[in-house]
């Protein structure tokens, strides 16, 4: 078994967003991954709601999914790597590939759901310019 500490330093330290959210929305953990990906602070995020990374069209369908899943402790993504639209707090845009953890308390009651998120915009980008050439030599 890992000790705790060292545990705790793999969660802060790694280069991909690691955070926590309470059962209600709220961030209760945010990595320095989180930091150099979507530009708040551990101090700014903490406690606030999830729409601070949300991009403001797609917040409706992100609650409704998210609420759904604190009721029936269900989620229909398992261990999908899901691919969203995310906002950085310069109000860029941004493309991440993130996983979930959903926690559970004793009686199986769900606390809240932890995320491992990766920035894919720079690789999403270069696709896009890929697929942009392909499609030029193929009308050639």
């Amino acid at each position: 078994m890992f000790p705790e500490k060292l545990s705790q330093q793999i969660i802060e330290n790694a280069p991909d967003a690691i955070l926590y959210v309470d059962n209600k929305g709220l961030i209760q953990h945010w990595n320095q991954g989180a930091e150099r990906i979507f530009g708040f602070t551990s101090h700014e995020a903490i406690g606030q709601s999830l729409d601070i990374i949300i991009p403001e069209k797609l917040r409706g369908r992100h609650w409704e999914g998210y609420f759904k899943v604190m009721t029936s402790g269900e989620s229909r993504y398992g261990t999908d790597l899901l691919s969203v639209p995310a906002s950085h707090r310069d109000g860029q845009r941004l493309s991440v590939d993130f996983s979930i953890v959903m926690l559970k308390n004793e009686q199986g009651q769900v606390t809240g759901i932890a995320s491992l998120m990766r920035d894919m915009t720079a690789q999403r980008q270069k696709e896009k310019e890929l697929q942009q050439r392909i499609t030029e030599l193929e009308e050639k």
